[in-house]
């Protein structure tokens, strides 16, 4: 709250909110801040306190006047190490780039700061309340006893001697591997334990693959509304990102046909299954011309299957369709069950599967035994299938209550709501309003975050589990209102 009793001048504390959501990365360069006149209105201040704060802003270097447009965030300066990250990457993206002719190619341009402004938020403890943006379960949730039993069982003397004296095994614990082939076979992913590899979480296996398969400059097509760090990832590699929209029914087609045709991508990112952030699930049909393509075209496809334990069984996969020859199956646990356990693991071609383990080696050495016996006991016993049909049972009920109130509230949905996430049509810039929503204590996902390159959005992704109480949706029907009154 803008206080006009303070030391400082309500300008000077205006100035220092943006300041610090900038340097916080709450606010990403390239978003736009509320005209003038919104901001005044909101923070009920006049237009002149405004413009002091923001010529404040301006002389800080944290932020710039586009003629006719506003004001924007730039990119706040990196600490030494960072910054020559920074430039190895740029000139990795300028050594490879071509120009190619499609007009749907990707302009280069800085992504992964968007992606961490939503993450650096969740880390930030905006407020605690529950937050709509958020891309996990609630730590109530997840509170079980069996966890800590399964590392107990996993670490008499003997044992912790054993695996903590010395590394792992290369590819993951083989008790583990064994117990994710056989949990792969149920939904009809056959992949013995030699196919599969353990990483440090599913955002791990991702770059695995990446790094193996992919040098700077190399094209990969990505759907779009889709993760905002894998855009963000794989911008950081210097890969030239191709969005493919995502429709109800997979990816279309015909963009891809056409991304094949003129770029010769050597990857496709797929999450076929409750996809983030529509909740869409892939068809058998579009499936099988995926694959086509796939063989047509030459390239591989990453099925990122994250949100496996929320979904049916029998939902279509390009994996178990393909037979892991041209697609990599990538999956964890941290959604479910043990967020900061970080162990996922991919299923791969054979003749992939040591390539993969090299790049893997190159990057951790090895992976956490313990905690790779202690989820192997979880899925051996039963616990952890026990587990997510209690999550699932929570989250509908979640769901149907969060729904409703967004109904209420004069929200639409953009796509049937299902799985953790909404896709929620809101009516307003949701850029603009998640900064008046962060006033209230409330991170929001705008939609612009789930575009390879940031574009004003209406939309939002909410967590179902996290927008159950009526009050954040008071508060956003306010905001929203006071929003399109302006």
């Amino acid at each position: 709250m803008l206080m006009k009793t303070a030391a400082q001048t309500l300008a000077e504390q205006l100035c220092a909110v943006f300041a610090q959501r900038i340097r916080d990365r709450l606010l990403a360069p390239g978003a736009r801040l509320p005209s003038v006149r919104l901001c005044a209105q909101q923070q009920k201040v006049s237009p002149s306190t405004v413009v002091t704060a923001y010529d404040q802003l301006l002389a800080q270097g944290l932020i710039e006047a586009r003629r006719n447009r506003g004001f924007y965030v730039r990119d706040v300066p990196l600490a030494p190490m960072d910054s020559a990250r920074e430039a190895m990457i740029s000139g990795a993206n300028e050594a490879g780039a071509d120009g190619g002719s499609l007009m749907l190619t990707m302009p280069r341009q800085r992504a992964p700061l968007n992606a961490t402004a939503l993450i650096r938020g969740m880390f930030h403890g905006v407020s605690n309340k529950p937050q709509p943006g958020m891309g996990v379960l609630p730590k109530e949730w997840l509170e079980t006893t069996f966890l800590a039993t399964a590392v107990r069982r996993s670490c008499s003397v003997e044992a912790l001697n054993a695996f903590s004296l010395q590394y792992g095994e290369p590819a993951g614990d083989i008790g583990l591997r064994r117990a994710l082939s056989t949990k792969l076979a149920g939904l009809a992913v056959h992949a013995a334990p030699e196919q599969i590899i353990t990483t440090m979480g599913a955002t791990h296996a991702l770059d695995v693959v990446s790094r193996t398969l992919l040098r700077a400059g190399d094209y990969v097509m990505v759907e779009e509304p889709g993760w905002a760090v894998e855009f963000a990832r794989l911008d950081a590699l210097g890969m030239r990102i191709l969005p493919v929209p995502r429709r109800a029914d997979g990816p279309d087609l015909e963009v891809m046909a056409k991304y094949c045709e003129v770029h010769k991508p050597k990857l496709f990112v797929s999450v076929s299954v409750f996809h983030n952030p529509t909740g869409f699930c892939l068809s058998p049909s579009s499936a099988y011309r995926i694959l086509q393509l796939a063989n047509q075209h030459d390239f591989h496809i990453v099925e990122d299957d994250t949100y496996s334990h929320f979904a049916p069984d029998h939902a279509t996969r390009l994996c178990a369709l393909d037979g892991l020859q041209r697609t990599i199956y990538v999956a964890g646990f941290a959604k479910i069950l043990a967020p900061n356990w970080r162990v996922g693991y991919m299923a791969a071609p054979k003749d992939l599967a040591e390539r993969l383990l090299d790049t893997k080696l190159l990057s951790t050495l090895t992976t956490p035994a313990l905690l790779e016996k202690a989820m192997a006991w979880c899925i051996d016993q039963g616990q952890l299938r026990r587990h997510a049909e209690r999550i699932r049972t929570q989250l509908d009920a979640a769901r149907a209550r969060s729904v409703k109130l967004a109904l209420a509230h004069g929200c639409t949905f953009a796509s049937d709501p299902v799985g953790l996430f909404g896709w929620v049509e809101t009516g307003v810039d949701t850029d603009a309003l998640s900064q008046r929503m962060l006033d209230e204590g409330y991170l929001l996902a705008p939609g612009a975050l789930f575009h390879a390159r940031r574009t004003p959005s209406s939309l939002m992704r909410i967590n179902f589990a996290s927008t159950q109480e009526a009050q954040f949706w008071k508060t956003f029907a306010r905001l929203r209102d006071e929003q399109l009154r302006l």
